[in-house]
């Protein structure tokens, strides 16, 4: 069952605005979701249960009243960066997944308006949504949640919501965000971009198969991920071997742990990324910048993540678009050393001031009349051979190429 497109999209939205959504109604509405499942919403929405952290963020930074709960707990650094109302919401548990901690009986407890599943259209989201309807009562829709169609997923959701002039103004941002990033890989040529491995997990051994939803954010700024090589899928387990086969550009850690093993550990100092001083942190407070959870948090992933990848082309004012993300999607503003926190770890170090020029010597003054000769500066130095590195067999596949 396809997902609907972003014409499909707007067509539902100009139905739903036909049908009075964002105005007061006394009627109840049918919607279609993006599992092309007809909905019957009820004219009034005002307690919202997420079905999975994603859809709780989406539901989050356009209606945060509306939000019964989160699907997981919130970490430290998460509440620390929320509005104190928002931060102490409880945890409800999450419907979808392959563990959920939360059920159906959870749904006729908290007894909301409407559920929201955000994220990849599957015969089981569906399975869910019916099931949820049939027992409850309560309707239940599905959004599209790849990162391309955020723009209109924002929009939508306002307008069922109520909160049309918000929806649009964040599915502005979300156009641009796409817009941005898509405009310059046309500027970069496919040869000159990155080979990146993304290490998820305390020890970075877990990373995203190609088309991935991890993996997302970093296949839509046009990196190459090396892991690609080994198929198609979600997550899978490495070795340091075969991040050494790889030889990154461009590595990237979900974790501190993995993030100071790779700076400080000896058996890692030959990578490519690690002596080109290109390993990151991500940023993860409230919500990760590259996929934790796989929603709008995405949007400033993509303008940090142009900003690592390609520096020459994406001139990026990094603290600037977080304060202002920050502000448009979460209403808060980080203080300087919130945003110091952020990216003390996310961006490149500054390149190294260039060495005082030596004067030239003035010329030398001649009996003759012949011009004396030009000062002469230090000799250049010759770079010495580099080290080859020490290639490891991979024994999950072939090496990536850049095409």
């Amino acid at each position: 069952m396809p997902f609907r497109s972003s014409a499909a999209v707007r067509v539902a939205l100009l139905v739903l605005a036909l049908f009075g959504f964002g105005a007061p109604s006394a009627r109840a509405a049918e919607f279609t979701d993006a599992a092309d499942r007809h909905v019957r919403l009820p004219a009034s929405i005002m307690r919202v249960m997420a079905a999975n952290q994603a859809a709780a963020v989406l539901v989050f930074v356009l209606a945060p009243d509306k939000l019964v709960g989160w699907s997981r707990p919130l970490g430290y650094a998460e509440r620390r960066l929320l509005p104190a109302k928002y931060a102490r919401l409880p945890t409800i548990g999450r419907l979808a997944g392959s563990s959920p901690t939360a059920t159906v009986a959870t749904v006729a407890r908290l007894r909301p308006d409407l559920v929201v599943y955000y994220g990849i259209l599957s015969p089981a989201s569906v399975a869910l949504a019916d099931r949820i309807e049939r027992e409850t009562g309560v309707p239940a829709i599905i959004l599209d949640g790849r990162i391309g169609e955020s723009f209109a997923a924002l929009r939508l959701l306002g307008t069922v919501l109520g909160v049309a002039a918000r929806g649009d103004a964040l599915g502005l941002y979300a156009e641009q965000a796409i817009d941005s990033i898509r405009g310059t890989l046309l500027i970069v040529p496919p040869a000159e971009r990155p080979l990146v491995y993304y290490g998820l997990g305390f020890d970075g051994l877990e990373t995203g198969l190609a088309g991935a939803v991890a993996m997302a954010d970093i296949d839509e700024a046009g990196a190459i991920n090396v892991a690609a090589s080994l198929g198609s899928g979600e997550l899978t387990r490495v070795t340091p071997a075969d991040i050494r086969f790889w030889n990154p550009d461009v590595i990237i850690a979900e974790r501190r742990s993995f993030y100071d093993a790779l700076r400080r550990g000896r058996s890692w100092r030959n990578l490519a990324a690690v002596r080109n001083k290109r390993v990151f942190l991500e940023p993860a407070a409230p919500f990760g910048w590259i996929g934790d959870p796989p929603s709008v948090n995405r949007l400033i992933g993509l303008y940090w993540l142009s900003s690592l990848f390609y520096k020459g082309v994406a001139q990026t004012d990094l603290r600037t678009l977080v304060t202002e993300f920050y502000q448009t999607f979460y209403n808060v503003k980080p203080t300087d050393p919130q945003l110091d926190a952020l990216l003390r770890a996310a961006e490149p170090p500054p390149p190294p001031a260039p060495p005082p020029s030596v004067p030239a010597a003035p010329p030398a003054s001649s009996a003759t009349g012949i011009p004396g000769l030009p000062g002469i500066g230090a000799l250049p130095t010759l770079p010495g051979a580099p080290t080859p590195l020490e290639q490891t067999p991979n024994p999950g596949g072939a090496a990536p190429v850049k095409p």
